[in-house]
């Protein structure tokens, strides 16, 4: 997903389908997921920049990943993605970033999720779906962990995992970076 336009344009066509999918207008899906009519507009005639915040709730409203809002059709038996193609979905204000690497098919898919954080840089979730489950592997450094207003400090070598439907946030914590892979497993059908 190296080209914006052509992720834009992709994404346009997914949401579209999805909308049609799930038999909404677009603005009961601006109600149910936050996001005015004009920006839908916009986004599925390909114009405007949805930020990751958008994404998500988008994604959870029509019950889809937000992989699948993003991505192609499959192209190979064995998928290799080079973090260096894949275009940041969030980026922090000291040069942290989150990548979605790539979702696995099949009933109850996987997103599997790149993040850098720096010390205080922080990034809050609103709670997904019912049945997501968020596992995350810190690598390197310390982060801190919140969910549903409790403080979890996690350190290198360390993994959690927790249900997703509730609010979250994950921040940069120590002196250094802080690298983490987390997997976001969807409920069947999503």
């Amino acid at each position: 997903m190296g080209d914006p336009e052509a992720a834009l344009r992709t994404v346009a066509a997914n949401v579209k389908a999805a909308r049609a999918r799930a038999g909404l207008s677009l603005d009961e899906l601006g109600r149910r997921a936050g996001v005015s009519k004009g920006a839908l507009v916009g986004l599925e005639k390909a114009q405007g920049n949805p930020n990751l915040a958008t994404l998500v709730r988008l994604a959870d409203t029509l019950g889809v990943s937000v992989s699948a809002l993003m991505e192609g059709a499959p192209e190979d038996r064995v998928r290799i993605v080079d973090a260096d193609a894949v275009t940041p979905l969030w980026t922090g204000e000291h040069g942290g970033e989150a990548r979605l690497m790539l979702t696995t098919p099949g009933p109850a898919p996987v997103e599997v999720w790149r993040w850098r954080l720096e010390p205080g840089e922080a990034y809050a979730s609103h709670p997904h779906q019912a049945g997501v489950q968020e596992s995350i592997s810190v690598m390197t450094g310390r982060m801190v962990l919140r969910v549903d207003g409790a403080e979890h400090e996690l350190e290198a070598g360390q993994t959690a995992t927790f249900g997703g439907d509730v609010p979250h946030a994950y921040r940069g914590a120590g002196t250094g970076t802080c690298t983490l892979v987390m997997t976001v497993h969807l409920p069947p059908g999503a």
